[in-house]
Formats: C-alpha cells, sequence, structure tokens
C-alpha cells in the first residue's frame, strides 16, 4: 500500500474516500484496465427486439393503464457544461485578428467549415436575437461583427454561454421566446413521467450551477405544469466528492500538485451510479439533458418512451411472479425449466454449460439470484455513422457471455478479430433507458452491488503542463449497470436529438 502522510489522510477524509480505495485506484492503474472481449454485435432477432405497431399500442396501453398506481421518476445527468459545445468558437475567438484578416480568407480554410456553417446558419440560431439585441454597437465588416457576436455570446463581460450548464442554453425558438432543454425536460416530464398527476424529475448539476437552475425552475415550471395539468416535483444533487478519483503520474505515483497536495479528479459519469442509487421510484427513465426536441416532436418521444415503460413493467411482472413462486411454492424440474427459459429469452441471461448438472437446490439459488436484479430495457437506435457505444454480446474471464453496451474505447480495435466485430454493429447507444430497481417484494436494491470496477476507463490528461493519467468510474450505462438483466429495443432515430456541438442547433430536428 502507498504511504499516505497524514495531510493526505485528512484530505483523502475530508473528501470522503478512504486510504484503502485510494490504494486499490492506485493499483488499477498499474495493473491496468482489461479490455472488453467482444463475442458478437447484438442485432435484431439476437439481442436487440423489433416491436410492431400493434405490440408499440399494447405497451404504451399497458403503462398507461399502470401509471397512476406507479411513482415514475425523470433522471438528467445535467451537470455538463456547455464549453465543449462552444470549443470551435472560443478556438476563432483566439484566432481570428479582426482587422487584420478577412472572414472570407478565414472561412476559406479548410479547418474552419465549422466556423463557417455557424455564420451561414447564424440567424437560425435561436439565441440570435438575443445576443443581437444585447451588442452595444455593430461594428462594421463582417469579420468584426461575426467576433463581436461570438465574444458577447461566450464571454463573461456578455451573456457568458461558456460559463453555462448545456442544461440551460437557448435550443428552441418558439416565435419570439427561446426554450431550454431543462425547460424542453419538464415538458417531457409532463408528457410520459408523472405518478397520477405529479411528475417527478431528478437533475443532476454542478453546485455552481444551483442557482440558474433554481432561477429557471421558478420562472417556468409553474406556467408548464398548469398547461398540462399536473404538478411538478423538481430535485438536484450533485455528484459526491467521495467518487473523485486520484490522478497519478506515468509511473502510477500519486500525482501531486505544485503545492504537493493529491490530485483528484472526476470520476466521469460512472459517478453518478450514487446519485441514481437514492432515487425511489418504480420506474426510473435515464435520457441525457442535450437529448430534446421541441413540442411539435413531443408527442412521438413520449410515446416510444410509454413503449419502452410498457415492456419493462410486463418482463418486471412476470420475473417477479416467477421469483415469488420460487421463495414460497413448491419448486420442482418444470418451474424451473419455465424460469430458465424466461431469463433466457426474456431477459437474456445466458447460464453457464455446467448449470444443468447443478442440484436442484443449487439451480434454484441461481435463478433466484438472476430474478433478483435490476432491469433496463433500453432504446437503441439504427446506426448511421453517429457517435456512441453500441449494443454487443460479450465474454467474462470465465466465458460467460452477457448483453452490454460498450463504448469503442473499451474495445481492442487493433485486434482484428474484435475490429471486425465491433464494425458489424448495426445499432448505437443513444442513452434511452427506462430502469426497474426493485426486487419482487417492492424492496428497493442497492445499484452498486452491480458495477463491474474492471470496466472503467484510463486516460491521459495534463496539469500545470505535466502528464498524468486519470482514471473514470465504469461508466453508468457501460459498467456501472454491468450486472443488470438488459433489453434492448430498436427505437427510431427521430427520437435521438442530441446537440453536441452549437451547430447540432442548425439541424431539421431544433429548428423551428
Amino acid at each position: 500500500m502507498n504511504a499516505f502522510s497524514e495531510e493526505d489522510k485528512h484530505l483523502l477524509s475530508k473528501k470522503g474516500i478512504t486510504p484503502e480505495k485510494a490504494a486499490q485506484q492506485i493499483e488499477t492503474f498499474r495493473e491496468g484496465i482489461p479490455y472488453v472481449a467482444l463475442s458478437k454485435a447484438a442485432v435484431v432477432g439476437d439481442g436487440i427486439i423489433r416491436l410492431s405497431q400493434e405490440q408499440q399500442q399494447h405497451l404504451r396501453k399497458h403503462y398507461k393503464d399502470q401509471g397512476s398506481d406507479l411513482r415514475a421518476l425523470k433522471f438528467i445527468p445535467a451537470s455538463g457544461a456547455a464549453s465543449r459545445m462552444f470549443k470551435d468558437l472560443f478556438g476563432f475567438l483566439q484566432s481570428f485578428k479582426p482587422g487584420e484578416t478577412s472572414l472570407d480568407e478565414f472561412l476559406s480554410r479548410p479547418d474552419e467549415k465549422a466556423i463557417k456553417t455557424f455564420y451561414e446558419g447564424l440567424e437560425r440560431f435561436p439565441f440570435f436575437g438575443e445576443i443581437s439585441r444585447s451588442l452595444p454597437k455593430m461594428p462594421n465588416s463582417p469579420g468584426e461583427q461575426l467576433y463581436a457576436f461570438i465574444s458577447e455570446m461566450l464571454t463573461e463581460k456578455g451573456q457568458n454561454y461558456g460559463f453555462y450548464p448545456k442544461g440551460l442554453l437557448p435550443f428552441h425558438r418558439y416565435g419570439n421566446r427561446t426554450a431550454t432543454p431543462f425547460v424542453e425536460h419538464l415538458k417531457e416530464g409532463a408528457a410520459y413521467g408523472s405518478s397520477g398527476a405529479v411528475s417527478h424529475l431528478h437533475f443532476t448539476i454542478s453546485p455552481q450551477h444551483r442557482d440558474l437552475f433554481r432561477k429557471e425552475e421558478d420562472s417556468f415550471a409553474a406556467a408548464i405544469a398548469a398547461a398540462a395539468g399536473c404538478e411538478f416535483k423538481i430535485t438536484y444533487s450533485y455528484q459526491k466528492e467521495s467518487t473523485d478519483t486520484l490522478a497519478v503520474t506515468p509511473d502510477n505515483e500519486p500525482f501531486r500538485d505544485g503545492s504537493g497536495q493529491l490530485l483528484f479528479r472526476p470520476g466521469g459519469h460512472g459517478a453518478l451510479l450514487e446519485n441514481l442509487n437514492e432515487q425511489d421510484a418504480d420506474v426510473l427513465f435515464i435520457k441525457n439533458v442535450d437529448n430534446v426536441v421541441p413540442d411539435r416532436s413531443l408527442e412521438e418521444i413520449a410515446a416510444w418512451k410509454e413503449v419502452l415503460a410498457g415492456y419493462l413493467l410486463k418482463v418486471q411482472s412476470k420475473a417477479f411472479s416467477f421469483h415469488r413462486m420460487l421463495v414460497d411454492g413448491t419448486v420442482d424440474h418444470d418451474l424451473l425449466k419455465r424460469v430458465h427459459a424466461f431469463l433466457e429469452t426474456g431477459l437474456n441471461v445466458r447460464f453457464p454449460d455446467a448449470f444443468p448438472g447443478y442440484s436442484l437446490e443449487e439451480q434454484m439459488a441461481v435463478l433466484i439470484d438472476k430474478l433478483s436484479r435490476p432491469i433496463r430495457v433500453c432504446g437503441m437506435v439504427r446506426n448511421e455513422g453517429d457517435p456512441g457505444g453500441g449494443p454487443f454480446w460479450i465474454k467474462d474471464t470465465m466465458g460467460n457471455e452477457s448483453l452490454q453496451i460498450v463504448e469503442s474505447a473499451q474495445v481492442d480495435l487493433e485486434d482484428e478479430a474484435q475490429l471486425e466485430i465491433f464494425e458489424k454493429s448495426t445499432h448505437f447507444n443513444p442513452v434511452d433507458l427506462v430502469c426497474g430497481v426493485r426486487d419482487a417484494f417492492g424492496k428497493k436494491l442497492d445499484l452498486l452491488q452491480y458495477v463491474n470496477s474492471k470496466q472503467g476507463f484510463i486516460a491521459s490528461k495534463t496539469f500545470e503542463g505535466r502528464e498524468l493519467k486519470a482514471l473514470e468510474l465504469p461508466g453508468l450505462w457501460n459498467g456501472g449497470m454491468a450486472y443488470w438483466n438488459t433489453v434492448f429495443v430498436e427505437v427510431p432515430g427521430s427520437t435521438f436529438n442530441p446537440v453536441k456541438t452549437v451547430n447540432d442547433l442548425l439541424k431539421p430536428a431544433h429548428q423551428p
């Protein structure tokens, strides 16, 4: 174990991290994180379900019929800053010299296509009117005008969009007003996430943005609730300091800053599993903050969320029934065979080859263990070149196969066989999950018990000009849910409209 000083231990204690946990993180750096072993891509008919129109309607009705008796909650990771969204615009402010370079010359450069797209679509952005009105005086040349516009939009002296969380930026325009992702998520919550007349939403945010989110809620929640005929219960949480991870040097020694203190870094979105674990709900919807649509598309989005939720309730009901039968009833081989078949076909569970040779008691124990896990039903979109993880069957070190969402960084793409499997993926993960986190007897499951700690990420970063290695916890819907029961359902591409760069707001899905 690494020798931590008393000052180190005090800092660790303050963050809620034990010295043993920090030492384990250092050991993870030294051992490295093994690549995931892909067995095959999940495709329609083998890991992905394609629903007929009739099935969709049936599942929507099933969810709606039970909705008032269930507590539904919409969980939205919303702590991300908007700075990545404006990376190219910040670059423009650094490299463009007003008065020295003509805008036409600058935009003709091959590596400035993003700025050219931004400039040509300027008046179509939802924030165009607001930024234009806030400019004190518009300069003469086009280059000076664009520079002034972007400066006013991003910097502290202006509207300071570069500081804002992505969830509070203007995404859509409705006549003379605009709407943020926060507002659009409230509308979604009212449309499909209501428990009776109450819609529960939980946003994970950064502490420095708390007052901004509260202000947005105070400004819009009451009016949206009145229009939708519901009541909102909105809660917030922050990523816990105890989920931060220790940084190390390239030689895997604890990295210390200029003052000699240990350096910690955020643990990535996998850290939000602790926030998710604290939510009390029968049905949990998970969706990224930037994947929202204008009002005209809300009905389709809500319909598909109801389809996924209906599927969850159907399969969960059967799992609960079998679980209670195994615990309370008379167990025989016929029942075990039916439970085994349901787990394989309904929840994509795979069993070791030796399972048929287990005793009755051993088989029963395995089946109860499989039935008493959280369940996730994940929407999967056909892959048309969008970035993101995908659905795969993978094998662990014991040869056991399971259905997982896998990111490219988890795969050894230098291995030709693994690359071939990866490239056969037909679908990708839009982060569209509906989760059941109770067991058959209503007890809330501890989600921290179903994590594969060996599915984190190690990345190279810099701090104060020095190289370091950073550890990200297993992703929330990757290793963080590795031991959940998993169902993948094909959903249309129209349900996936993320805004990763500012120019994504020019796509038809986000335009008036």
